[in-house]
Formats: structure tokens, sequence, C-alpha cells
């Protein structure tokens, strides 16, 4: 189901280590890069800016769904790193060079 709201999964953080962030963090003045852990994030995988000022916009409007987060942390990142892929400048002259893209490609 798409966009089904889902409480965020203890001991996942792959929301803070998946994408790319491009506005500063503190302790991440210039962002960071895609694959790279937060430095926000704890040992517990828990933002520790949660609900702060300082979190960037694009932290706040990632949202826990079924759809991004599944039924597991791997296919929590799978599904970030789709969505980074995706989002990048410039893509792959085919879609199917993407992970994932080519397997949940809707037949009409």
């Amino acid at each position: 189901m798409v966009g089904v709201a889902i409480a965020c999964r203890q001991e996942c953080g792959a929301c803070c280590i998946a994408p790319s962030i491009n506005s500063p963090i503190p302790g991440m003045p210039n962002g960071k890069p895609a694959g790279i852990r937060c430095v926000q994030l704890n040992a517990d995988h828990q933002c520790m800016i949660f609900g702060q000022p300082e979190r960037p916009a694009f932290c706040a409007s990632l949202q826990p769904s079924l759809e991004m987060c599944g039924e597991s942390q791997t296919h929590a990142f799978a599904w970030l790193t789709r969505l980074e892929q995706l989002t990048q400048p410039t893509l792959p002259d085919s879609l199917e060079q993407l992970p994932l893209v080519a397997n949940q490609r809707q037949v009409p």
C-alpha cells in the first residue's frame, strides 16, 4: 500500500545513512554524501536533532511509510538508494542499469 504511514523502525537509521543531504547539518556544515552516516545519528540509530529547528527540512520530509521502510532495514536501504539514484542530475542511459528499478517496473 503506497503512502501508508507507519512508526519508525527501531535501530534502522536507513534514512540517516542512505540519502545525500545538501543542506547543512550540525557537525556536517556541507551536508552529507549518500551512504555516509549522519553525525547526528546516535548509537541506537536515533536522530539526536529530531524535532529541533536545526534538523534539515529534507530530513523532516522523510516520513516512515510501508512503501519506503518495508519489512526490514534492508528494504529501506534499497528503496532510499534507488530514490537517491533516480534523483541524481544525470541518469544512466537506461534505467534498467539501476538496481531494483528493472525488477519493480510495472507492466501496463
